[in-house]
Order: C-alpha cells, then sequence, then structure tokens
C-alpha cells in the first residue's frame, strides 16, 4: 500500500480548540495537510471551519464518538489535558478520557498516535496529572497502538505570563524555588515538534524529551531576559507551603506543590539528544526567551531574532 504523502496526511487533532492544540492546527494547515479537529458538542466550530479545518463532533468521555472520528485518518494528535483546562471533570478527562482515546485509537486501527506528555511522568506517581500521562503511555502500548509520546519540560511562556506581560512588568511568575534549574520550553515550539512528528522517522513506542540546549533555574531566565530587553526582570515566585495549604480545600493546588516539590530535587531535566536526531538543532535557551520576548512585541538589545525549531 502506498503511504500518503506529507501533504495529504489526514490528521486528527485532539484538543484543537485549546491553545497549543491551536498552534497544532496552524503548523499543519502550513504543511498541507488535511486536518480534523475533535469539538465538544456545544462548542462553536466556526472559527475552524473558515480556515478549512473538518470538524468531528465528539467527546473524550464518549469512546464510540472518538472511533468515529478516528476512523480514516491517517493520524491522531492528541495535546488535550483536563489538568490545565481547571474543570470539574479534570481527573475524569485525564484517566477516563485519555483510556478512551487510546481504545479508540486501537479500533480505530490509527496509523501513529502522537500524544502530548510530560517530562520525567514515568518516575512521579506522587504527581497526579504527570503519573496520568504516563499510564495513558502505557496503556497505548498495551493496546499495540503505534503511539509516540513526545514529554515537554515547563512551559515559560504559560507560567511565567500568568500575571500579565512579564517583560514589561519586570517580573516572571514562578511557582517554588527560583534556584534550582530545570527543562523548559516554549508553547510555540512544542506545537512545531507535534506536527513534525506526524511524518518523522519515529520508532512506534518511542518517548521523547523536549527542551532547551540545557536547564536553567528561573533566576537564570530572568538575568537573560534582563539582558535582553535592556530592563531589570525579577521572579515573583509562589512558595510550596502556600500551595500546600491550598491544596486542603483546593486539590489542584496539592497537585501542583507535589509538582514543584519534584521540580525542587533537581530532577526535572530533559536529555535532548533524541529531539536534536529527529527535529534538527535544539532551541538554545538565549534564543528562545528572545523569541518569547519578541512575540510579546519586546525589542531584544542581543540575542537577535531566532528562527522557530527546523526553520532556516
Amino acid at each position: 500500500m502506498t503511504e500518503p504523502s506529507p501533504a495529504t496526511r489526514r490528521v486528527l487533532v485532539v484538543g484543537g480548540t485549546g491553545h497549543v492544540g491551536g498552534l497544532v492546527i496552524d503548523d499543519l494547515l502550513g504543511r498541507g495537510a488535511r486536518v480534523t479537529a475533535l469539538v465538544r458538542p456545544g462548542k462553536d466550530p466556526t472559527r475552524l471551519r473558515t480556515r478549512g479545518v473538518g470538524i468531528a463532533i465528539g467527546d473524550m468521555l464518549d469512546q464510540e464518538s472518538l472511533v468515529r472520528a478516528m476512523t480514516g485518518v491517517d493520524a491522531v494528535i492528541s495535546t488535550a489535558a483536563g489538568y490545565t483546562r481547571r474543570s470539574k471533570q479534570a481527573t475524569e478527562i485525564d484517566t477516563v478520557g485519555n483510556t478512551n482515546l487510546a481504545e479508540a485509537a486501537a479500533r480505530a486501527g490509527v496509523g501513529r498516535f502522537i500524544f502530548t506528555s510530560i517530562l520525567t511522568c514515568d518516575q512521579t506517581p506522587q504527581v497526579p496529572h504527570f503519573w496520568h500521562k504516563w499510564l495513558m503511555e502505557d496503556r497505548l502500548e498495551q493496546l499495540g497502538v503505534p503511539f509516540v509520546a513526545l514529554r515537554p519540560g515547563a512551559f515559560l511562556d504559560q507560567v511565567a505570563s500568568m500575571g500579565g506581560d512579564p517583560f514589561t512588568n519586570g517580573r516572571l511568575r514562578w511557582i517554588g524555588s527560583a534556584a534550582v534549574p530545570l527543562t523548559f520550553v516554549l508553547t510555540t515550539d512544542l506545537a512545531s515538534y507535534l506536527a513534525r512528528a506526524v511524518d518523522a522517522n519515529i520508532r512506534p513506542g518511542e518517548r521523547v524529551d523536549i527542551g532547551w540546549d540545557r536547564p536553567l533555574s528561573m533566576q537564570e531566565v530572568a538575568s537573560i531576559a534582563s539582558r535582553l530587553v535592556g530592563r531589570k526582570v525579577s521572579v515573583a515566585s509562589l512558595p510550596t507551603w502556600l500551595m500546600r495549604a491550598l491544596g486542603m480545600v483546593m486539590p489542584p493546588m496539592k497537585d501542583m506543590a507535589a509538582m514543584v516539590d519534584w521540580f525542587a530535587t533537581g530532577n526535572y531535566v530533559a536529555d535532548t539528544h533524541r529531539q536534536a536526531e529527529l527535529f534538527g538543532t535544539v532551541p538554545k535557551a538565549e534564543d528562545a526567551i528572545a523569541r518569547f520576548a519578541e512575540r510579546l512585541g519586546h525589542r531584544v538589545t542581543s540575542a537577535g531574532t531566532a528562527p522557530a525549531p527546523g526553520r532556516a
């Protein structure tokens, strides 16, 4: 059987109405893929339709709707995460919903399932939303689904912007210690890798760490940012003890506190050798931070504008 060319791939994006999924769709459309987005009942798909994106009505908690959506596609990319939705169904989405995705992919005979996982998820049973990613990877493997798991580090552009534009405000928002190095990524870079994973030469069952050329502490990020934008940028960090206290009445904060405790071990660090083999030069930290600042409208005084991963 002749494989479809990259320009005719039929790709279903689960989570396409979210931020990361929307960026994945942008990249796929730019590559000429035929894209369908899974849209929950009641959500307005007009914006996606006007861009030429097909719509499959379905829900992660309804396995039959997932089988229908996946039937006939060449690849599925899942960026869905209940934890980031902060909804009452968050845990159910990350457990039952992911199980439904895996089983639907097996039933539909999906040729490649690309899953957005989390760095070091296999080492962290004490961090629920990390561990749910590992359980999903494991379930895909058990079912024999040809899957690829990309395991990104912390999203700098999402976390640091929680209080608004960090370069204008002069404050990078963070959680826990600002002195421990860890792996960061940019959302736009991960989206590019997810789209490119449709056609990349990746073995079924591979787990690929995603990050920058080196781990950084948030204090180091602030120092680099200060040099790039020519003004002082500091770190405003929420202490772990406060997150634990809030976790007594807000379960997601308890999960987050466990995550921050894991960050503090210094083990949240990517091995980016395979990332480099698959996707080209790993982003240099200074270049990634410069691109983040420039996307927010700031002129950088050094480092210049760096290309996105894999772009000349």
